[in-house]
């Protein structure tokens, strides 16, 4: 980086410095990503069959490191997720990646070639189920099928939350006999985030009146703010966020000014964050509990019973398998409505909150589930 220019913007003055907290907890400085240039070439020159790395796309010099070692032990390259192949493509467009002529492959050609003369550069370094490399291990690629001489290249480490996922298909990995390079300690990655001493240097050579740490759990938010008070920024000049906060600055002063609506926006059909929490709610309910529907027909005169109750199942139980739980859950329904048969009611809000009252507890007892119940009642 450019630490002289760093320094000349602090001589001039920064009213606010937004920096990085992702490593803000790690002790050192981070290792400079030629070091991974060494060992994607160990690899290289180790391999014997076919080579498939996967990589964060947005990470250009990694991608370029990779191509760098293909064309040093005379490996074809082909690029492989729709995220990579646009980054690629435009990488080379604005000069940032060179690739020579005839390097790059296109995916259908990658069985022309000799397995040990193949580099495929593909996305899914964090197990995201429908990246390339995920596909591949679960064998539901269209193009690439794993083999045992394949040496697969995890060039990345797990963002919180993925290590679940990333696991997963590294097992996948392992059992199609493929050779799977993943630990840290095994050079092929280094982070892309600064670490303490580096955001320490940053500080002193910016010297902001103002300072946000972004980027990373609030824990690091909150470590990269203490590291900032300990640099001489007072603790009221340091604001700690969360997404949707609004901060507002003058040449003198900044304040914490509100909040906006952040986060996921649900698309479901032609709508765009049209879903809200109660239908988002009621469909995570259906998927894992499902339905049960009681139709139940009364007399609109005196309130009596003339069909049913009759149920309905659809993602709970199959009825004809359980019938005695059905028999008894329609006994349970009677036994809701004689007591309004009895007492002349004939408010349908209160029926229906009996039945579903009585029918939960008793589904609950024997199923341990909570199905969404939904009692129609008709008068004739």
């Amino acid at each position: 980086m450019d630490i002289h220019k760093f320094a000349e913007l602090g001589d001039h003055g920064v009213l606010v410095l937004l920096s990085d907290s992702t490593n803000a907890m790690r002790p050192g400085f981070t290792e400079s990503e030629k070091t991974v240039g060494v060992a994607l070439d160990e690899e290289f020159r180790a391999a014997k069959g076919r080579i498939i790395m996967a990589t964060f796309a947005s990470n250009v010099l990694r991608v370029q490191q990779a191509i760098n070692s293909a064309l040093k032990y005379g490996r074809k390259v082909a690029v492989l997720g729709r995220s990579m192949v646009n980054v690629v493509s435009i990488a080379t467009d604005l000069g940032y990646l060179e690739v020579p002529e005839g390097t790059l492959i296109d995916a259908e050609e990658i069985n022309r070639y000799p397995a040990n003369r193949l580099l495929i550069v593909t996305t899914g370094s964090q197990g995201e189920p429908m990246a390339g490399l995920s596909r591949m291990a679960t064998s539901n690629h269209r193009t690439v099928a794993i083999y045992p001489e394949d040496t697969v290249l995890i060039s990345a480490n797990p963002i919180p939350g993925n290590e679940k996922s990333v696991g997963k298909t590294i097992d996948s990995l392992l059992r199609l006999g493929a050779h799977v390079v993943y630990e840290r300690s095994s050079g092929i990655h280094v982070s892309g985030h600064a670490s303490r001493e580096e955001v320490k240097l940053i500080l002193n050579l910016v010297r902001p009146k103002f300072f946000i740490p972004v980027h990373g759990e609030y824990r690091m938010l909150k470590h990269h703010g203490k590291i900032a008070e300990t640099l001489g920024i007072p603790n009221e000049n340091i604001f700690i966020g969360e997404n949707g906060n609004v901060f507002e600055f003058t040449a003198e002063t900044g304040r914490m000014a509100g909040k906006v609506a952040s986060g996921r926006i649900f698309v479901d059909g032609l709508g765009v964050g049209d879903v809200g929490n109660i239908v988002i709610r009621d469909r995570q309910q259906l998927s894992k509990e499902g339905v049960l529907i009681v139709v139940i027909t009364l007399d609109k005169q005196n309130g009596h019973i003339l069909s049913g109750p009759d149920l309905v199942s659809r993602g709970f139980v199959y009825i004809r398998e359980s019938e005695a739980l059905m028999h008894e859950a329609q006994n349970r329904v009677r036994q809701a409505l004689e007591k309004f048969e009895n007492g002349k009611v004939t408010d349908w809000a209160t029926i229906k909150s009996q039945v579903r009252e009585s029918l939960s507890k008793y589904l609950y007892e024997k199923t341990g589930r909570r199905p969404m119940i939904l009692p129609i009642i008709m008068e004739v």
